[in-house]
């Protein structure tokens, strides 16, 4: 399975995924979830991806190819869309295309094909903006009113982001946040799993301005792990009822 969160806020974005893939409990591997797409300074787009492997990857294979079409334009290339409106459109797009396709041939199967991506970034003098596609291709936008968006496993890691994430959340407040969100995720579900893929996008810069790949036993998130969970504990001993 998988575990992606994104949230949108006043300062910019923050994007975390998990690399975890798994066909069974002895067929677990390594894959990467998230993709990023920039010209520095002119425009940057992260892609987050949840579900069918094999969707997923078909989905990026073809974004990656229209971008390097010679013939490419604004409705095809989401390095050329005049706005992150079209961007989603053409993954969306894109995306319940393929999954078709692969839903087809894996009928008599009797198996299923079937994913979702967050999309996320901005465009020189356009605004960030962030995106939940679903695989019929529909999608829907992250607002001040919910500035997060989760693919995958989401339950477990929901709580914290309902209960401090705000559009006027910091950058630094929001990896905090986003990586305390995946911690709950890692200790609940066996199926999400490190490394970790983290990037942040500063609003205006059009760039990825932090990018890092979190392994296993990364010294900084096993303490604020360990500190999380005394804190919990501490604030369970002093709730009365």
């Amino acid at each position: 399975m998988t575990y992606c969160v994104g949230l949108k806020l006043n300062a910019g974005l923050v994007l975390l995924s998990d690399t975890r893939t798994n066909a069974g409990l002895d067929n677990i591997s390594c894959y990467r979830k998230m993709f990023i797409f920039e010209e520095p300074g002119e425009r940057s787009l992260v892609i987050m991806t949840a579900g069918s492997l094999s969707v997923t990857q078909t989905t990026l294979a073809r974004l990656e190819e229209a971008i390097e079409d010679e013939m490419a334009d604004e409705t095809t290339s989401i390095m050329k869309a005049p706005n992150m409106l079209r961007v989603a459109t053409i993954i969306g797009d894109t995306l319940t295309r393929t999954r078709r396709e692969i839903a087809d041939q894996c009928r008599d199967l009797k198996q299923q094909a079937s994913a979702s991506m967050i999309v996320a970034g901005q465009r020189r003098g356009g605004d960030m903006r962030m995106f939940l596609i679903y695989p019929e291709g529909n999608f829907i936008e992250a607002t001040d009113d919910t500035p997060f968006l989760q693919i995958g496993e989401h339950k477990y890691g929901k709580p914290i982001l309902d209960r401090v994430v705000t559009p006027d959340t910091s950058l630094s407040d929001a990896q905090k946040a986003v990586l305390l969100s995946m911690d709950s995720t890692l200790r609940s579900n066996l199926s999400v799993g490190m490394p970790l893929d983290l990037a942040v996008m500063e609003k205006d810069a059009c760039r990825v301005t932090t990018r890092r790949r979190i392994q296993e036993g990364d010294p900084d998130f096993m303490e604020m792990s360990a500190a999380w969970s005394a804190a919990l504990r501490d604030s369970f001993t002093k709730v009365t009822l």
